[in-house]
């Protein structure tokens, strides 16, 4: 990997816009391949949100929130543990309702703990029997339910476990948004408290930072940070031009599609977040790495550092999760998954559809909610599809 002052972006064969897992993985696939790539990234750090350091206390902190890796997808983590040893990790997150801790997702742990061993056990009986031992179904499909045991405990399960906490995550409701957010958390049949159920579950052990360094560092990758691509880049004619001059390589982009075509069909919707750290003296704040506050706190939830595989410290970190509106300015965290959004979003999409060499990559350039492993998938895919 090398460091450059100036960009001649035209000397390169590929300029990739943003140095999150989705563009650094594509500069290790083509860079691999022969072809002579360039990172350009605003902030002066690398990994984009996953970007974490460890404090004065040896406690490996997320900046940017808590991110988990975990997939089922052998192509990805094969790529990935090239540049990184990985330390086991089970993610498991508790649910604060009304006052009483849970496994979120919900399940039948979650079920007895608020309903009682009677009431609780009608109402698995009834699940296990219907829908069967072990599997998901979404919250909003049993409050369909034609028993009316099923249906008040989905009601339930609706306003405390969900609406609250949607309404402070998305500042929607829920019906409101795409189905996509209501599935991710769905009520499992079974016993089982892991967050995610997929069959690699681990975090790098030297941290994000350094696997995003170590997927950097090739010699035909050249990164540049505290640069605004925008700055030196423009659309028109369906060509790209790079300070003035037409760009022929490939242009990958990762950040917010209006911003690359100057917010030609106007601005996207998005919601972002304020975060407040915590270091406490005490090893251990509270019994899972994750607590949502489904129906208290005007924070979505608290993460504690210690306990996302970091090892005992005798100090811990946690991090208070806030949502807000976004505005410019702030980091555009999450694309608010409504239908009139993305269907805004397809204006763009159509747009960069008509510049051969531009490809649309990650989160942000996507409109749409992606897990790492997916945003690796689909970096290799596209880097593997150029010439």
């Amino acid at each position: 990997m090398n460091r450059v002052n100036n960009l001649n972006l035209c000397s390169f064969d590929a300029v990739i816009a943003g140095a999150g897992l989705s563009g650094i993985t594509a500069a290790r696939v083509l860079a691999e391949a022969g072809h002579k790539v360039v990172v350009v990234e605003k902030r002066e750090e690398v990994g984009g949100n996953t970007y974490d350091y460890v404090d004065g206390n040896g406690i490996t902190v997320q900046k940017y929130g808590p991110h988990i890796f975990h997939t089922s997808d052998k192509e990805v983590f094969d790529f990935l543990s090239r540049f990184t040893e990985w330390t086991a990790y089970e993610h498991r997150v508790l649910g604060n309702i009304n006052g009483k801790l849970v496994p979120v997702p919900f399940n039948l742990t979650s079920l007895f703990e608020l309903y009682g061993k009677e009431e609780g056990g009608k109402i698995k009986d009834i699940l296990i029997e219907e829908i069967g031992l072990g599997k998901k179904v979404p919250i909003l499909t049993l409050k369909g339910h034609a028993d009316k045991a099923v249906r008040d405990f989905a009601d339930f399960v609706y306003r405390n476990v969900f609406y609250i906490y949607t309404m402070k995550q998305w500042g929607f409701k829920p019906e409101e948004l795409g189905e996509a957010v209501m599935n991710r958390v769905p009520v499992y049949i079974s016993y089982e408290d892991r967050y995610f159920t997929d069959t690699y579950q681990y975090m790098p052990a030297d941290g994000f930072t350094e696997m995003s360094k170590n997927i950097l560092d090739h010699e035909n990758i050249t990164l540049i940070t505290g640069v605004d691509i925008l700055e030196h880049i423009e659309i028109a004619g369906g060509k790209i031009f790079a300070d003035g001059k037409e760009f022929c390589g490939k242009l990958i982009y990762t950040g917010r599609t209006e911003q690359l075509f100057g917010y030609k069909f106007g601005k996207l919707s998005y919601r972002s977040l304020d975060f407040v750290f915590e270091t406490l003296d005490t090893p251990s704040y509270q019994p899972a790495a994750v607590v949502n506050y489904n129906t208290s706190e005007k924070f979505t939830r608290i993460s504690e550092f210690t306990k996302f595989a970091c090892g005992k410290k005798d100090k811990t970190v946690i991090v208070k999760e806030y949502s807000k509106d976004f505005k410019e300015g702030d980091i555009p965290y999450y694309p608010i998954p409504k239908r009139e959004n993305y269907e805004e979003y397809l204006k763009y999409a159509e747009e960069a559809a008509k510049v051969p060499n531009l490809i649309l990559l990650g989160r942000l350039a996507a409109y749409k909610y992606i897990n790492m492993d997916v945003a690796v998938k689909n970096a290799i895919c596209a880097a593997n599809n150029i010439k």
